[in-house]
C-alpha cells in the first residue's frame, strides 16, 4: 500500500524534483504540500510548489502556505542559489487552481487528527518552523505520525556555516523542538544528500525518461548547477530534497543508524548545529532513542527511481 505522505517543502530547485518524484511514485501517496519560507520568502515557495504539480499534470494536490518566518530569529533565505523566483532556469506553467485559505499548520494538524494513528509520514524538506508549531498547537498529533523524514543537518560539515545546515540554521529553535519530540524522526542531512550530484550523465537520463518535461528538467539543473559552481564550488549539484522522499519509496536506499540528535541553540560558532552523538552504540529497538541519521546512499538506484518517477509522469 501507498505510504500517505505530506511534503513541508520551500521550493527551491531540489524540492521541486522531490516533488515530481512523490507525484511520480507509485509507493507514496501524496496527500498534500505545505510550503515554508526558506529558500525564498513564502509567496514565492507556494507559487512554485503550485506550478510544480501543475507541471507534473497533478494540479489537484492541495498546497497550503505556512510560516513567513522563524519563531524567533529574523528571516534568511538562500535566493544566492535559487535565483530571483526560487525557481530560475524555467518557465513553469500558471497554477490552474486557487490557493485554499487554510494554513499549513491548521491543515496539518487536522489532516493527521482524521487519519488513523501511524498512517501518515512528514517529509519536511525546508526549514522545521511547520512542524514545530503543530506540535505545540496539538500536542496529540506527535503520537499519530507515523514518521518524520526530513532533510536538514549534518553530522559532519555544514553548508551555512561550518557546522550548521540551511534548512536548521533557518529556524535551530523549531528544530529542537520537533527533534526533541517523541516521534520517531530520521535525519537524512548533508553527509547522505551532497553524494547526491547530479551530473550531466544523470541530468540527460532524467531528461530521457521524460521527453515531456525535459526542458524544464534541464533548465532546472542547469541552472542550479551554475549556481552551485560559482558560489559553493561544486562542479555538479547535490540534489538534497529527493533523498529524503527515497528514503520514504525505498528505505534500504539510505541505511541509517540509530544515535540521540541535539540541536545547538547558544554557540557563538555552533548555532544551529545538528549534535548527533555517533559514540552511542543504540539497540535498533531501545524506545528511548527515537532519533536516526542516514549515514549513505545508493546514488546508482537512488537517480534511477527519480527517473523512473519521472517517466510514470508522462
Amino acid at each position: 500500500m501507498a505510504t500517505p505522505m505530506i511534503l513541508d517543502c520551500d521550493p527551491g530547485h531540489d524540492d521541486a524534483i522531490a516533488i515530481l518524484l512523490a507525484l511520480g511514485s507509485p509507493e507514496v501517496d501524496l496527500i498534500g504540500i505545505t510550503t515554508i519560507g526558506g529558500n525564498h520568502g513564502l509567496d514565492k515557495v507556494t507559487y512554485n510548489a503550485r506550478a510544480v504539480c501543475e507541471l507534473a499534470g497533478r494540479p489537484e494536490v492541495p498546497v497550503h502556505a505556512g510560516c513567513r518566518r522563524p519563531l524567533i530569529r529574523e528571516p534568511i533565505d538562500a535566493a544566492y542559489i535559487h535565483g530571483e523566483t526560487g525557481l530560475d532556469g524555467v518557465d513553469l506553467p500558471e497554477p490552474s487552481r486557487p490557493l485554499p485559505d487554510r494554513h499549513a499548520v491548521d491543515w496539518l494538524i487536522e489532516t493527521i487528527m482524521s487519519r488513523e494513528p501511524g498512517a501518515v509520514t512528514i517529509v519536511p524538506t525546508g526549514p522545521l518552523t511547520n512542524i514545530a508549531m503543530a506540535a505545540r498547537l496539538e500536542p496529540r498529533i506527535v503520537e499519530r505520525v507515523k514518521e518524520i523524514v526530513l532533510m536538514g543537518g549534518a553530522y559532519g560539515v555544514g553548508n551555512a556555516t561550518p557546522v550548521a545546515e540551511f534548512n536548521i540554521l533557518c529556524d535551530p529553535e523549531a528544530a529542537r523542538i520537533v527533534f526533541s519530540e517523541s516521534w520517531p524522526v530520521t535525519m537524512i542531512g548533508l553527509d547522505v544528500t551532497h553524494r547526491a550530484l547530479c551530473t550531466p550523465e544523470v541530468q540527460a537520463a532524467l531528461c530521457e525518461a521524460n521527453p515531456r518535461l525535459a526542458d524544464a528538467v534541464g533548465g532546472l539543473m542547469d541552472f542550479f548547477r551554475s549556481t552551485y559552481q560559482d558560489q559553493e564550488a561544486f562542479p555538479d549539484p547535490p540534489t538534497h530534497d529527493p533523498c529524503a522522499v527515497a528514503r520514504v519509496i525505498a528505505p534500504s536506499l539510505v541505511p541509517t543508524r540509530r544515535c540521540p540528535i541535539d540541536i545547538e541553540l547558544r554557540g557563538a560558532l555552533t548555532y544551529g548545529m545538528t549534535v548527533a552523538d555517533m559514540r552511542a552504540l543504540v539497540d535498533d529497538s531501545d524506545p528511548t532513542c527515537t532519533t536516526r541519521v542516514g549515514v549513505g546512499l545508493d546514488v546508482e538506484r537512488f537517480w534511477a527511481l527519480v527517473a523512473d518517477a519521472l517517466a510514470r509522469l508522462g
